[in-house]
């Protein structure tokens, strides 16, 4: 039993519990970008490059005979996925960034007061000599 707890103090632990979130987040944010792109962002794309849809962009390498499928280089659909790994990298580096920004804000030392005035100086000099003499 002492390993089904240790797996079980692993698993709860606030970690891997905020990894987990961050992973299914992730998945979901990446397939709502994928979205994006395929059926908001190539298409626009695709008609200012002459009616071209992207996902159909592909060089065949072997026709397809009798029963046999042809076999083809789709390198429409790795521009594709290209353009969603870069949209997801830059998100992903705004709030990194944004982060970062808030934990150095968070670090920041507050501002040592301002040393005194020369004049300042000299009347507590002249304070502490009265006081002893």
């Amino acid at each position: 039993m002492s390993m089904m707890k240790e797996f079980r103090d692993f698993a709860v632990r606030g970690n891997v519990v905020d990894m987990a979130v961050g992973i299914v987040i992730g998945a979901a944010f990446g397939k709502i970008v994928s979205s994006f792109v395929s059926d908001v962002l190539m298409p626009p794309i695709g008609i200012a490059l002459g009616g071209v849809d992207f996902s159909d962009l592909a060089v065949t390498l072997q026709a397809a005979s009798g029963d046999v499928a042809a076999v083809t280089l789709n390198y429409g659909t790795f521009i594709q996925t290209a353009i969603d790994f870069i949209i997801i990298a830059f998100a992903i580096f705004m709030v990194v960034k944004a982060m970062n920004s808030m934990k150095k804000k968070a670090e920041e030392k507050p501002a040592e007061p301002p040393a005194p005035s020369a004049e300042i100086v000299l009347l507590t000099e002249i304070r502490d000599l009265l006081k002893r003499g």
